[in-house]
């Protein structure tokens, strides 16, 4: 399949190319030119198969073209070696646990994945030159990543995060793996940090002496396999009984997805899918206090700022970069856009309030972000409608927070807990791209 840019739908380029440089070379974001449906059948029995299976189908339709079927399949069994479960926590409403992979996070499944079609492409091409990927992180993604692509040949990793904006436990997990793995701590916020990644692509010099790809979100490599888990989560609903769009019932309900957005990636990933035939309604994208996407949706304005510190740390994006995806894939009509997606916006108070809220009538403990998408199903859902939110991360990974919140003690998995007892490795950076560029060139 070929890609093109957002900047510029006459771009043609391969797979291959847009994963392995990232960004295209006019700044836009890489899209597929078309997006192929899934057939009914697979709709029909789709509650009767395994994640894996699920996920190998829908990457088919986005990379069968370019990957031999069994060297794929290999790929997508190995990035989803881990449950994805929906737990009920009320009647309506569901979370979609997507912390149960290696760095309890959503970022696993694209991480994962992107590592092994990197990994691939570069063994395929003799792997004689070093991959250099560069990655902007609030949190999730950093350590993501970084677990992700430890020790894969011919490949290293360098970590831009912002200094004391990311919890203990994240930093943890990317700041002690040491190997191909290198942590950069700067003196900024995430925008720029990405803004720095953005730049190093656009730069001759660096391009000239060394091979540069992203692993943020901007990625398709990222941003496509993240469309796994919707349909997983569809299949769960239908397979638990649940009536909703096409399971038996006279009057079906509604499916209703709800999604904690930062960098926008995840929400996109499931548009994708709606763009493939799986039955969900609409979307609610729920934001912290970094509201520019929901100011968007009620004005059709776009006016990115600079970002805001919250306790959802992750979401603290000012200027999301997959904004330009869904853009472009509706067209750039805010019509069409609000017609499938519509926002909410929660200060860190109300946050904190929903965490104890859900925890006191449910039993069930959010982490920060999930409680953005717990809360936004609550405030948004319509009678007839049933809804699942993305539980992004685990809440020992804000353990902190949480506990402060809740006044609980939450109990530290056992795999995270082996990431603190490492040494801290970090490179302290300013908030300057010529320091960063002069870094890189010395490597």
């Amino acid at each position: 399949m070929q890609y093109y840019s957002t900047n510029n739908p006459t771009t043609r380029e391969s797979l291959e190319t847009a994963v392995v440089k990232g960004l295209a070379a006019d700044r836009g974001l890489y899209m597929p030119t078309s997006i192929r449906p899934l057939p009914q059948e697979f709709f029909d029995n789709i509650q009767d198969m395994s994640l894996q299976e699920i996920s190998f189908r829908v990457a088919e339709c986005f990379f069968g073209e370019d990957i031999p079927a069994e060297d794929l399949r290999q790929i997508v069994y190995d990035t989803m070696s881990f449950d994805i479960p929906a737990v009920r926590v009320t009647d309506n409403i569901y979370s979609l646990e997507l912390f149960h992979g290696p760095t309890l996070a959503f970022k696993d499944v694209g991480a994962r994945f992107m590592a092994r079609l990197l990994g691939y492409f570069n063994k395929k091409q003799g792997g004689d030159r070093l991959v250099n990927v560069l990655v902007a992180t609030s949190g999730d993604t950093g350590s993501a990543v970084a677990n992700g692509f430890l020790g894969v040949p011919g490949i290293h990793v360098y970590v831009l995060y912002p200094k004391g904006k990311v919890s203990p436990i994240q930093e943890c997990q990317f700041t002690t793996l040491g190997q191909n793995i290198t942590a950069i701590e700067v003196e900024g916020v995430f925008d720029d940090c990405q803004a720095m990644v953005k730049s190093a692509f656009m730069d001759e010099e660096l391009n000239q002496h060394m091979k540069l790809t992203s692993a943020n979100s901007i990625n398709v490599a990222r941003f496509l396999p993240q469309s796994f888990y919707y349909f997983w989560a569809y299949a769960q609903l239908k397979k638990q009984g649940i009536a909703v769009n096409g399971a038996p019932s006279a009057v079906a309900p509604k499916l209703v997805a709800c999604v904690p957005s930062g960098n926008f990636g995840n929400i996109c990933s499931a548009l994708f899918g709606r763009r493939m035939g799986l039955p969900i309604d609409r979307f609610i994208a729920a934001n912290n206090a970094n509201d520019i996407f929901y100011n968007y949706l009620q004005s059709g304005q776009y006016n990115p700022r600079p970002s805001t510190a919250t306790i959802a740390n992750a979401m603290d994006v000012g200027d999301p970069s997959n904004f330009a995806r869904i853009l472009d894939l509706y067209g750039h009509s805010h019509e069409a856009i609000t017609e499938h997606i519509s926002g909410a916006t929660y200060t860190d108070g109300q946050i904190a309030d929903t965490m104890r809220q859900c925890l006191s009538e449910t039993g069930y403990q959010l982490d920060p972000h999930g409680a953005c998408g717990y809360q936004a199903l609550k405030d948004g859902l319509r009678p007839g409608e049933v809804g699942f939110f993305l539980e992004t991360a685990h809440p020992a990974k804000f353990k902190q927070v949480v506990d402060d919140i809740c006044h609980t003690d939450v109990e530290i998995p056992a795999r995270l807990a082996a990431f603190m007892q490492g040494e801290k490795q970090s490179v302290p950076m300013p908030n300057d791209f010529s320091a960063f560029k002069n870094f890189l060139l010395e490597r």
